[in-house]
């Protein structure tokens, strides 16, 4: 039978391609991301710079989870957070302290005491660093943010996070009360340094205080920040219209004063009232506190001076160079804080973000005027799939820290590499072994980790609480420490039965009670030794 011949519709070829048309496309098979997409509300929805800002935040998230916790201030916090729950109230004189009992006691920073023990009874050191990553974190994430919106570049933003992380770091190093006033400082400086006021503002700033007030003393500094936008605002009024009484109709600064008085009405919102305003502004007085390096003047031999000088010095070249207006309120910050600083270290704290926001601000205005273009606020498209990499992000970054691997995997971290060097760990275990009685001198810094980690009924010389130790004490302190004349005589007339040193800054006062017949080495590793007396007193 003859084949029939092919048509040229029913060719080979023609045959071929209809068979590849029955196949599904590959891009078929897989799934609409569109339909997932347009299925997330808008407001869910992430953009790719939230998800870098995300990741960039995220790692110094991680790295500040994986510092040592240092050994001073945090503990002591911790043990009366611990005294707080224990007795359902704020002690009203100094409980921890022997030395100091019957001493007024105002606690202005019960409530970050209070958090702390939590967190370290519920998820113990791991707690601890992930409430210390989550800080350095929030006041970086609000910094970057802030930078951010206020000129769109976003490596001039990066660069002034790490002016403010330089200058930062030997105040962020501690984890402490202070950090949660942090958070409050730099989330205020978010809202003031706003290109316009917004409505929620007159709620969020007065609650704000509410909460800075109980977390820590330096809520003041808060009101002191209002106060520079304030007065500068009347200033540039002035100076704009040449009349005294201009500021009186300028509704800005009516607004700014108003927010200030509601804040320093809210922060009376504190179990003391008018009583912390005093207590804070008083601190610094106490003559044991010019012993402390933290309390001391700022000098060009510390680092954070050094760093802070560099800023100040790039600040002057950039208020030299720049084409945008200079505001009085970021001039009175500026000086403001800075002779505080100078003054006291450890308020270099708060000249940071400051100088940072500033350096940013004329940075942007001298790149503008040199580049003869601004950047455009530009919105990138929002959708789900970002949403879905800042959560991954995030929960990566959760899940790689010490809290995460507990919670996760059960694994806990090694206490010798979860703390500080200078903590003293074995000093700790080998009271807690053999309880000491009677009083027991100790090095001023482990005051608080004896007092948290040692024996419950331990008697510690002092603690972290210089100002509440009566100035009789603490010279008498200083003479032990430094060997002068009489020094054994003190320890006889305190009852000393045990002393806890360190051989950092304390060997020659060990290397002589090597040498006293009166004494005995008890317990010494490489960074303490503890001597007991022969025969108790």
């Amino acid at each position: 039978m003859a084949t029939p011949l092919l048509t040229e519709q029913e060719s080979p070829s023609s045959r071929r391609d209809d068979r590849q048309d029955d196949v599904p496309d590959h891009d078929d098979l897989l799934p609409d991301a569109s339909v997932l997409e347009e299925r997330l509300p808008p407001w869910m929805r992430a953009s790719r710079r939230v998800a870098g800002w995300t990741a960039v935040i995220g790692i110094l998230f991680l790295f500040m989870n994986y510092r040592p916790l240092w050994h001073t201030d945090l503990w002591g916090h911790l043990a009366y957070g611990r005294v707080i729950w224990q007795t359902g109230g704020i002690p009203q004189t100094e409980p921890l302290i022997p030395l100091a009992r019957g001493v007024p006691f105002i606690d202005t920073q019960w409530l970050s005491q209070l958090i702390g023990y939590g967190l370290a009874t519920a998820f113990d050191v791991e707690g601890l660093k992930f409430a210390y990553g989550l800080a350095i974190a929030a006041c970086a994430a609000l910094l970057l943010v802030g930078f951010y919106q206020r000129t769109q570049r976003a490596w001039l933003a990066l660069l002034g996070l790490v002016a403010f992380l330089w200058v930062e770091w030997q105040q962020i190093a501690i984890i402490r009360p202070q950090l949660a006033g942090m958070i409050c400082f730099t989330f205020l400086l978010s809202v003031l340094a706003r290109r316009s006021p917004a409505r929620w503002q007159w709620y969020a700033v007065p609650l704000l205080f509410v909460v800075w007030a109980n977390l820590h003393g330096s809520f003041i500094v808060g009101l002191a920040l209002l106060a520079c936008f304030c007065l500068g605002r009347a200033i540039d009024v002035i100076r704009h219209s040449g009349r005294w009484l201009s500021p009186f109709r300028d509704q800005r600064t009516r607004d700014y004063f108003l927010l200030t008085e509601l804040a320093a009405v809210a922060a009376l919102v504190n179990p003391y009232g008018l009583g912390l305003y005093l207590e804070v502004l008083t601190f610094g007085r106490s003559p044991n506190l010019a012993d402390i390096v933290e309390w001391q003047p700022l000098h060009l031999r510390m680092a954070q001076a050094q760093a802070a000088a560099v800023l100040a010095l790039a600040l002057t070249f950039l208020y030299r160079l720049t084409p945008r207006r200079v505001q009085a309120a970021e001039v009175l910050a500026l000086i403001g804080l800075g002779i505080a600083a100078l003054w006291t270290s450890r308020l270099l704290a708060w000249w940071a973000p400051v100088a940072a926001y500033v350096f940013v601000l004329h940075g942007d205005a001298i790149w503008t005027r040199r580049r003869r273009r601004r950047p455009k606020h530009d919105e990138l498209a929002r959708s789900g799939r970002w949403t879905v990499v800042t959560a991954a992000v995030l929960w990566i970054g959760f899940a790689l820290t010490p809290l995460g691997g507990r919670l996760l995997h059960g694994q806990t971290v090694d206490l010798e590499k979860a703390l500080s060097p200078f903590t003293p760990i074995g000093a700790t275990n080998y009271l807690k072994e053999h309880p000491p009685k009677g009083l027991v001198f100790n090095t001023y810094e482990w005051g608080d980790y004896l007092l948290w980690a040692g024996p419950s009924d331990i008697q510690v010389f002092l603690n972290s609480h210089a100002h509440l130790v009566p100035t009789e004490v603490w010279r008498h302190y200083m003479d032990i420490t430094q060997v002068a004349s009489g020094w054994d005589q003190w320890l006889d007339r305190y009852g000393v039965n045990t002393l806890v040193l360190d051989k950092t800054y304390r060997m020659a006062l060990i290397r002589t009670l090597k040498q006293t017949p009166e004494w005995r080495t008890a317990y010494e590793d490489e960074r303490s030794a503890v001597f007991v007396r022969k025969k108790p007193i």
